[in-house]
């Protein structure tokens, strides 16, 4: 038996939906070289991530066996699967692989972390592709959301991979290739090991629809408005944006795309080929001098992002152009699980001007990139892996993807993050753990999610921040009262006194009875007085704030 195997080892996206992170290896045990596949983030929230910018998956495993490390490739230009790039590239080090438009964006992203654009390579697709040490990978084209997805055929001494990537099987997809059933026929002809597959949709029980069919629908809808008519969508879903605009101007409206990343988005498609055409647009402040009754603004937010077009639109103007009554705003999207209450802020904020909404709610204006359970079997049956990988989606979706590849004759496993799996053999098998997380962006600097920062700023956030300063004199004697300062707490507590009096009158007590022993020592002061403040505060406002104790000694 050889002792070289084939690991799969998820450290973002297994358990989860977002970050995507998954790392391949093959060689002597310990010792494999390795390919990545994807590198993503994902978005904060106010309530577990205060102040966050974004948040990154754990790559300290990585790290350390950089050495080992051959190459990343990035399977579509989505958020959640290049958007680490820029900010861990110094860290790996390694080539970064991927079709023109991904790359394209991949590019801007190293761009905007200051680190070299020369390193992310531009490859074609499938049958071209990349030696990596054992490996030689190529990119299989599949439908999805933003052009040019790909899954990818990952050939080692052990056999043949394939990772789906994000996808759905959409043979008339607007903009980018259809799916191409015969040609992923004819790729896994030979025999494929494992399939490794987006678990998204596994719910869903109607087979996908493609995005043909959302145009009629949107056009009628653009013929109905009676003013003008805002519309959102995902920037990178680059045939949707082309879908609404197209669809803007058969109906006789000039189209204004508002937000940098839609900008960006369709720069990107023309730049790389990916768009051959797109309906003239005008400039912000050319649309203001157009009738209501002919102007349609394309816009980014469609996640309820606060800094998005939308949001601030919103919120009254946006580079000149506000809404107004009698106007309508289509969300041309899917609210993504955990976004719902900034979508609906902005959907009352629209309300409340007058705006008439529209969502999808029907299913007419919005399809999902991702395949659904008839989907998820049909690919099965095309590629007849002999193993299949649920990746991609939350734990349940992966349990019910692996329940599904089971009752279909064909062996899987459930492994959500740092669960390293063997696929030498006939069936998966888990043979490791490693330490997985979240590293969080804060403003410039990355942190690691359990270093106790974004905790204490989530207690400060419910309970309020004090600070307590005393002095002391060189004898060790209290100089003065002991006076605190407040944040993020009322100014009256239960017995109607002012709760800085009350708080203050409490420590200075204390500092007056208290032993000699206890003013000697900084961490014993610290303590008493932050135990006394806490309950102080919990007996006038039923809080216990943070509390930081500031000891000055004269020297």
């Amino acid at each position: 038996m050889s002792s070289e195997r084939l690991i799969y080892l998820p450290l973002g996206g297994a358990g989860e939906i977002g970050m995507n992170a998954y790392v391949y290896g093959y060689g002597p045990e310990n010792e494999e070289r390795l390919i990545l596949v994807d590198l993503g983030v994902t978005f904060s929230d106010m309530e577990t991530s205060p102040g966050v910018d974004l948040i990154f998956p754990d790559l300290t495993w990585l790290m350390a066996n950089k050495h080992r490390l051959e190459a990343i490739f990035i399977t579509h230009g989505h958020e959640d699967h290049v958007g680490a790039v820029g900010h861990f590239w110094e860290q790996l080090g390694a080539p970064v692989y991927a079709r023109a438009f991904t790359a394209a964006l991949a590019r801007h992203k190293m761009a905007d972390r200051g680190q070299p654009e020369e390193v992310v390579k531009t490859v074609s697709a499938w049958p071209e592709v990349t030696k990596a040490g054992p490996f030689s990978v190529g990119f299989l084209p599949v439908s999805h959301s933003i052009p040019e997805s790909a899954g990818l055929v990952i050939d080692c001494p052990a056999g043949r991979v394939i990772h789906s990537g994000d996808f759905k099987l959409d043979e008339t997809p607007v903009v980018g290739e259809p799916f191409d059933p015969e040609l992923w026929a004819d790729v896994c002809k030979d025999g494929v090991k494992a399939l490794v597959c987006d678990s998204t949709n596994v719910f869903s029980t109607a087979p996908g629809r493609s995005e043909a069919t959302v145009g009629p629908e949107i056009e009628k809808l653009i013929l109905s408005a009676p003013q003008m008519i805002a519309a959102t969508t995902f920037a990178s879903n680059v045939a949707r944006v082309k879908t609404l605009a197209e669809a803007g101007e058969r109906a006789g409206r000039s189209i204004c795309l508002m937000g940098r990343a839609m900008r960006r988005m369709i720069e990107a498609a023309i730049q790389t080929g990916v768009l051959d055409s797109f309906p003239k647009v005008i400039s912000p402040e050319d649309a203001r001098a157009v009738p209501r009754e002919n102007l349609m603004l394309i816009v980014t937010g469609s996640q309820g992002e606060r800094r998005a077009a939308s949001a601030q639109l919103a919120r009254g103007k946006y580079n000149g152009l506000t809404m107004k009554e009698g106007d309508m705003f289509l969300f041309s999207s899917k609210t993504i699980p955990g976004n719902e209450r900034g979508v609906i802020r902005i959907m009352n904020q629209f309300s409340e001007m007058g705006v008439d909404i529209v969502d999808d709610a029907n299913g007419h204006f919005h399809v999902s990139g991702h395949a659904n359970r008839p989907d998820l079997e049909r690919l099965q049956d095309i590629v007849k892996p002999q193993m299949v990988i649920p990746n991609h989606g939350e734990h349940r979706h992966l349990r019910a993807h692996a329940k599904l590849s089971n009752e279909r004759g064909r062996a899987s496993v459930l492994a959500v993050n740092g669960t390293m799996v063997d696929l030498t053999g006939d069936e998966p098998r888990v043979c490791g753990f490693v330490e997985t997380g979240r590293t969080y962006l804060d403003g410039a600097i990355k942190i690691g999610a359990l270093d106790g920062i974004v905790r204490d700023r989530i207690r400060m956030a419910l309970n309020g921040h004090l600070i307590v300063t005393v002095i002391l004199d060189e004898d060790d004697e209290p100089l003065g009262e002991a006076w605190c300062e407040m944040k993020g707490l009322p100014e009256l507590g239960r017995s109607n006194a002012p709760l800085l009096e009350v708080l203050e009158e409490d420590l200075t007590q204390f500092l007056g009875r208290t032993s000699e022993k206890t003013l000697t020592s900084d961490d014993k002061i610290e303590q008493e007085l932050r135990r006394i403040a806490r309950n102080t505060c919990n007996d006038e406002i039923g809080k216990k704030p943070e509390v930081t104790v500031i000891v000055s000694r004269m020297s």
